[in-house]
Protein backbone atom coordinates (compact mmCIF):
# COMPACT_ATOMS: atom_id res chain seq x y z
CA UNK A 1 0.00 0.00 0.00
CA UNK A 2 1.26 3.50 -0.74
CA UNK A 3 2.50 5.83 1.98
CA UNK A 4 0.18 8.65 3.10
CA UNK A 5 1.80 11.69 4.67
CA UNK A 6 1.39 15.43 5.10
CA UNK A 7 2.61 17.39 2.11
CA UNK A 8 5.64 19.66 2.23
CA UNK A 9 6.65 22.61 0.06
CA UNK A 10 8.81 20.21 -1.94
CA UNK A 11 5.59 18.52 -3.13
CA UNK A 12 4.10 21.69 -4.67
CA UNK A 13 4.97 21.03 -8.33
CA UNK A 14 4.02 17.35 -8.25
CA UNK A 15 0.86 18.18 -6.29
CA UNK A 16 -0.16 20.87 -8.78
CA UNK A 17 0.27 18.41 -11.64
CA UNK A 18 -1.59 15.60 -9.87
CA UNK A 19 -4.41 17.90 -8.76
CA UNK A 20 -5.00 19.24 -12.25
CA UNK A 21 -4.73 15.83 -13.90
CA UNK A 22 -7.14 14.13 -11.51
CA UNK A 23 -9.66 16.97 -11.86
CA UNK A 24 -9.45 16.75 -15.65
CA UNK A 25 -9.72 12.95 -15.58
CA UNK A 26 -12.84 13.21 -13.41
CA UNK A 27 -14.67 16.10 -15.07
CA UNK A 28 -13.33 16.86 -18.56
CA UNK A 29 -15.95 14.71 -20.31
CA UNK A 30 -18.82 16.61 -18.68
CA UNK A 31 -17.56 20.19 -19.07
CA UNK A 32 -16.54 22.39 -21.96
CA UNK A 33 -12.85 22.72 -22.77
CA UNK A 34 -13.09 26.47 -22.12
CA UNK A 35 -14.57 26.01 -18.64
CA UNK A 36 -12.00 23.34 -17.78
CA UNK A 37 -9.11 25.57 -18.90
CA UNK A 38 -10.39 28.52 -16.90
CA UNK A 39 -11.00 26.42 -13.78
CA UNK A 40 -7.60 24.72 -13.96
CA UNK A 41 -5.79 28.01 -14.60
CA UNK A 42 -7.39 29.53 -11.49
CA UNK A 43 -7.14 26.48 -9.22
CA UNK A 44 -3.90 24.62 -9.98
CA UNK A 45 -0.28 25.64 -10.36
CA UNK A 46 2.95 25.80 -8.42
CA UNK A 47 2.15 29.09 -6.64
CA UNK A 48 -1.43 28.08 -5.82
CA UNK A 49 -0.54 24.69 -4.35
CA UNK A 50 2.44 26.18 -2.51
CA UNK A 51 0.12 28.67 -0.80
CA UNK A 52 -2.31 25.87 0.10
CA UNK A 53 0.52 23.80 1.62
CA UNK A 54 1.68 26.81 3.67
CA UNK A 55 -1.85 27.77 4.80
CA UNK A 56 -2.32 26.84 8.50
CA UNK A 57 -6.09 26.34 7.93
CA UNK A 58 -5.47 23.59 5.35
CA UNK A 59 -3.81 20.20 5.73
CA UNK A 60 -2.84 18.62 2.44
CA UNK A 61 -2.28 14.88 2.57
CA UNK A 62 -0.49 13.04 -0.23
CA UNK A 63 -0.20 9.38 -1.08
CA UNK A 64 2.95 8.24 -2.81
CA UNK A 65 4.29 5.06 -4.30
CA UNK A 66 7.89 4.81 -5.51
CA UNK A 67 8.38 8.57 -4.89
CA UNK A 68 5.42 9.43 -7.17
CA UNK A 69 2.34 11.24 -5.88
CA UNK A 70 -0.71 9.13 -6.75
CA UNK A 71 -3.47 10.65 -4.62
CA UNK A 72 -4.14 13.61 -2.40
CA UNK A 73 -6.72 15.07 -0.06
CA UNK A 74 -7.21 18.37 1.68
CA UNK A 75 -9.01 19.11 4.91
CA UNK A 76 -9.64 22.66 6.01
CA UNK A 77 -11.33 24.83 8.58
CA UNK A 78 -12.73 27.85 6.78
CA UNK A 79 -15.79 29.02 4.86
CA UNK A 80 -18.28 26.66 6.51
CA UNK A 81 -21.60 26.42 4.66
CA UNK A 82 -24.65 27.62 6.63
CA UNK A 83 -26.35 24.21 6.30
CA UNK A 84 -23.49 22.56 8.22
CA UNK A 85 -24.08 22.18 11.96
CA UNK A 86 -21.60 21.51 14.70
CA UNK A 87 -19.49 23.60 17.01
CA UNK A 88 -16.23 22.94 15.13
CA UNK A 89 -16.87 21.63 11.59
CA UNK A 90 -14.03 20.56 9.34
CA UNK A 91 -14.26 20.18 5.58
CA UNK A 92 -12.90 17.48 3.34
CA UNK A 93 -12.16 19.96 0.59
CA UNK A 94 -10.59 17.62 -1.97
CA UNK A 95 -9.99 13.89 -2.30
CA UNK A 96 -8.63 12.60 -5.62
CA UNK A 97 -6.88 9.41 -6.66
CA UNK A 98 -4.95 8.89 -9.89
CA UNK A 99 -7.12 6.78 -12.19
CA UNK A 100 -4.47 4.02 -12.31
CA UNK A 101 -5.12 3.49 -8.58
CA UNK A 102 -8.93 3.42 -8.71
CA UNK A 103 -10.46 0.31 -7.17
CA UNK A 104 -7.43 -0.57 -5.05
CA UNK A 105 -8.68 0.73 -1.71
CA UNK A 106 -6.57 3.87 -1.65
CA UNK A 107 -9.56 6.24 -1.53
CA UNK A 108 -10.95 4.34 1.47
CA UNK A 109 -7.65 4.64 3.30
CA UNK A 110 -7.29 8.31 2.40
CA UNK A 111 -10.82 9.04 3.65
CA UNK A 112 -10.04 7.33 6.96
CA UNK A 113 -6.93 9.50 7.31
CA UNK A 114 -8.97 12.64 6.52
CA UNK A 115 -11.60 11.81 9.14
CA UNK A 116 -8.94 11.03 11.76
CA UNK A 117 -7.09 14.26 10.93
CA UNK A 118 -10.28 16.29 11.41
CA UNK A 119 -10.93 14.57 14.76
CA UNK A 120 -7.34 15.13 15.91
CA UNK A 121 -7.76 18.84 15.20
CA UNK A 122 -10.93 19.12 17.26
CA UNK A 123 -13.64 18.92 14.61
CA UNK A 124 -16.96 17.46 15.74
CA UNK A 125 -18.42 17.10 12.23
CA UNK A 126 -16.98 16.52 8.78
CA UNK A 127 -18.57 18.00 5.69
CA UNK A 128 -17.89 18.17 1.96
CA UNK A 129 -19.36 19.28 -1.34
CA UNK A 130 -19.88 16.85 -4.21
CA UNK A 131 -21.17 17.56 -7.71
CA UNK A 132 -24.82 16.61 -8.03
CA UNK A 133 -24.02 14.61 -11.20
CA UNK A 134 -21.38 12.42 -9.53
CA UNK A 135 -23.39 9.50 -8.09
CA UNK A 136 -20.28 7.33 -7.69
CA UNK A 137 -18.70 9.86 -5.33
CA UNK A 138 -21.97 10.35 -3.43
CA UNK A 139 -22.26 6.59 -2.90
CA UNK A 140 -18.65 6.51 -1.67
CA UNK A 141 -19.35 9.26 0.88
CA UNK A 142 -22.57 7.58 2.04
CA UNK A 143 -20.51 4.48 2.90
CA UNK A 144 -18.72 6.68 5.42
CA UNK A 145 -21.97 7.94 6.95
CA UNK A 146 -22.26 11.25 5.11
CA UNK A 147 -25.81 12.54 4.55
CA UNK A 148 -27.10 15.39 2.40
CA UNK A 149 -27.75 18.61 4.31
CA UNK A 150 -27.88 21.28 1.60
CA UNK A 151 -26.19 22.57 -1.51
CA UNK A 152 -24.06 25.38 -2.87
CA UNK A 153 -22.80 26.74 -6.18
CA UNK A 154 -19.44 25.49 -7.43
CA UNK A 155 -18.09 27.36 -10.45
CA UNK A 156 -16.19 25.39 -13.07
CA UNK A 157 -14.92 28.18 -15.28
CA UNK A 158 -18.03 30.17 -16.16
CA UNK A 159 -20.41 27.28 -15.50
CA UNK A 160 -22.14 27.63 -12.13
CA UNK A 161 -22.76 24.05 -11.02
CA UNK A 162 -24.65 22.65 -8.03
CA UNK A 163 -22.74 20.76 -5.38
CA UNK A 164 -24.58 18.72 -2.77
CA UNK A 165 -23.33 19.39 0.77
CA UNK A 166 -22.92 16.22 2.81
CA UNK A 167 -22.08 15.97 6.50
CA UNK A 168 -21.43 13.38 9.21
CA UNK A 169 -20.64 13.55 12.90
CA UNK A 170 -17.19 12.66 14.14
CA UNK A 171 -17.34 10.46 17.23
Amino acid sequence: MPTIRMSTVRDAIALANLAEQTFRDTFADTNTAEDMELHCKNTYGLDIQLEEIKNPSIITLVAEESSQLIAYAQVRWADVESCVSGSSPGEIHRLYVDRNWHGKGLALTLMDVCLNTLKEHGSDVAWLGVWEHNPRAMAFYRKFGFEEVGDHVFPVGNDLQRDVIMMRPLG
